[in-house]
Order: C-alpha cells, then sequence, then structure tokens
C-alpha cells in the first residue's frame, strides 16, 4: 500500500474550483494510495507510457475506478491532455448499485444524458 505523504499537502486542498488532475504516479496499481485528493487522478505503470488511470468515481459513493490506457487492450481511453486532463472516450460504470456515466473534459466532468445513449 502506498504511502498517503507521496503526495503533496497542497493537493488536498478543498478549493471549489479545482479542476480533475493529474497527482501522482505508480509503478503498479496496489500501490495507488487508498485515499487521494478530491479530483485526483494517479497514472500507473511506466512513465512514458501508463497501463491505468486510478480514480474516485465523480458521484461521491466512494468506488474507485481503473480505466485502462493501454491499447493492446480492449476496451481502453486515451489521455487527450493532461493539463487540463481530458479523457477519451467517456466512461460508463454499472453495477447493480448505480450507473456513472460521464466525460473528463479540460478537467472539469459532464454527466451523460441517458436519451444520448439511447440516441446513439
Amino acid at each position: 500500500m502506498a504511502i498517503m505523504k507521496q503526495i503533496p499537502w497542497w493537493q488536498w486542498l478543498p478549493l471549489p474550483w479545482r479542476k480533475w488532475r493529474l497527482v501522482g504516479h505508480e509503478e503498479a496499481g496496489d500501490e495507488v494510495p487508498i485515499r487521494l485528493p478530491p479530483k485526483g487522478i494517479v497514472l500507473v505503470g511506466p512513465p512514458e507510457h501508463p497501463t491505468w488511470a486510478a480514480f474516485d468515481c465523480p458521484c461521491g459513493h466512494g468506488h474507485r475506478l481503473m480505466v485502462n490506457l493501454d491499447p493492446s487492450r480492449r476496451p481502453f481511453w486515451r489521455i487527450e491532455s493532461l493539463c487540463p486532463l481530458s479523457l477519451h472516450p467517456s466512461i460508463d460504470n454499472v453495477t447493480s448499485e448505480r450507473r456513472c456515466h460521464f466525460f473528463v473534459f479540460r478537467g472539469r466532468i459532464i454527466w451523460a444524458r441517458d436519451e444520448w445513449r439511447s440516441a446513439l
């Protein structure tokens, strides 16, 4: 388990205007800290080609998402930009309790509406 002091103290400040951003990098998925700063994402894997992005879901129910960034495995997502953070395509996490479908675009969360999905 990773030590939380690896993430700088100022990343934990609850600033209302803060956007989603990269707060750390780990070599393995089991080294991602249990707690992450609000709106913080940790990249996992080699620094030049990370294979996962780990973050807490923006819905606020406390579940962790691990998004595949490796194009050799499907489905996969791309980091369009790091500052401000953008991921492509949308993230659609469906469990028996809830569905969280959103875009990470320019450091902000844009929630997808159900009627968009039915129009595809």
